[in-house]
């Protein structure tokens, strides 16, 4: 039986970046960059006015400028501008040749005939001006590789003209509850019978990180269903996650089924509570595909969030461009006592506030691994280490945030 810290290491063995393909850009949010972006242009790629006014020349000493042109963003200059004239440009217009300043137009005052008087003599050159390669250059590197892409990334990409960028993509993981009792949502659960709550939820963690997920259906406890589902889970996915069938009872087939697909198993048990079932596997490379992982998880839903949050979602970052790291905890101090009994680390279902600053968790009444409901009140596991101990209020304690 592995220790926390020892089943990450096995996992850290076998995980490397998915190969970087091609993603468009409406696909991009959330992913890492594959390689770096180098600007194609300046930007902006011309001088341009940064208000709505009058280009003008601070040099030319009129003392009436008429009108000559009007330049709305998007259109150009037909003419450069010249002495005793102005040409009126909208916001983001380009600025015309022979223009040094742009002056707004509610600073300018407007003559019988339309003209304006001449404001050159209270401006200094380059006022409401950007000009061009401000921002960037043309062959600067702006984004480099293992950079994650949200939305001003984005918003970089497509001013560059990028409709497609080299990234690593987001891992698609097969989703495969098992079991003969489950039902699904909305059937009727007879005699023996539980809904399968372990699927929708596993989806639901999926979303939430960033991953694809593939829904596989149910698994029988049946060889020959679950090797069908679980050999199509590894021809489409990357990972595979399959819960139940993976402890010590009659009809927990998943590991022997797995082994006759080519499955490797790396590691059957952790010292950990809840999730010490927790199985985890690799399918070796083949036609040029990268290992495909298999993760089997605890039948109990609290075993299956609880090895998600602690094993999997490592793995899937990793996956993702991501340098391998377990999760990470943080200190709180108990706002009521706790009794820990056992040889196995135990990850307790608590719910925070901030006092003072600090972090307060108060432990709920978690009734044991089936025990959903009283997770849905929690924001945190209160990481509590092996042994027989009782902790008072006050005590330090480390945290895993939900």
């Amino acid at each position: 039986m592995l220790t926390v810290a020892e089943a990450h290491e096995a996992i850290a063995r076998c995980v490397a970046p998915l190969p970087p393909t091609r993603v468009p850009l409406s696909d991009l949010l959330g992913l890492r960059l594959a390689a770096d972006v180098t600007a194609t242009l300046d930007s902006p790629p011309f001088d341009k006015s940064v208000v709505d006014g009058y280009a003008i020349a601070t040099t030319d000493a009129s003392p009436a400028l008429h009108e000559v042109e009007l330049i709305t963003a998007g259109g150009v200059p037909s003419q450069p501008l010249r002495p005793g004239a102005t040409i009126r440009v909208m916001t983001g217009a380009p600025v015309p040749a022979g223009a040094d300043a742009v002056v707004k137009w509610e600073d300018c005052q407007v003559l019988g005939d339309g003209s304006i008087r001449n404001p050159a003599a209270q401006v200094k050159p380059g006022l409401c001006i950007l000009r061009r390669g401000a921002a960037f250059h043309a062959g600067e590197v702006l984004l480099t590789a293992g950079r994650r892409l949200g939305p001003l990334e984005i918003a970089l990409l497509a001013e560059m003209g990028c409709a497609v960028a080299s990234a690593v993509p987001r891992p698609r993981v097969g989703v495969l509850p098992t079991g003969d009792e489950l039902v699904e949502p909305g059937q009727p659960a007879g005699p023996g019978k539980i809904r399968n709550s372990n699927g929708p939820m596993l989806a639901a963690l999926l979303a939430a990180a960033g991953m694809t997920s593939v829904n596989l259906g149910v698994g029988r406890d049946d060889p020959a269903d679950l090797c069908e589902k679980m050999a199509r889970g590894l021809e489409q996915c990357d990972v595979l996650l399959v819960s139940g069938g993976v402890s010590a009872g009659v009809k927990d087939l998943v590991p022997g089924v797995l082994a006759e697909l080519g499955v490797t198993e790396q590691f059957h048990s952790v010292r950990v509570k809840p999730g010490k079932p927790l199985w985890f596997g690799t399918l070796p490379h083949d036609r040029g595909r990268p290992s495909r992982l298999v993760f089997g998880l605890p039948g109990n839903p609290v075993s299956t969030l609880v090895s998600f949050r602690l094993f999997v979602l490592s793995a899937l970052r990793a996956l993702a461009g991501e340098p391998y790291a377990a999760p990470s905890t943080e200190a709180a101090t108990l706002a009521s006592p706790i009794t820990h009994r056992g040889q196995r680390p135990t990850y307790h279902p608590c719910r925070s506030s901030r006092d003072g600053g600090g972090r307060c968790i108060e432990p709920l009444p978690w009734k044991g691994s089936a025990d959903i409901a009283t997770l849905t009140r929690a924001d945190c596991l209160a990481a509590l280490p092996q042994g027989d101990y009782e902790l008072a209020p006050g005590d330090a304690v480390q945290v895993l945030a939900l």
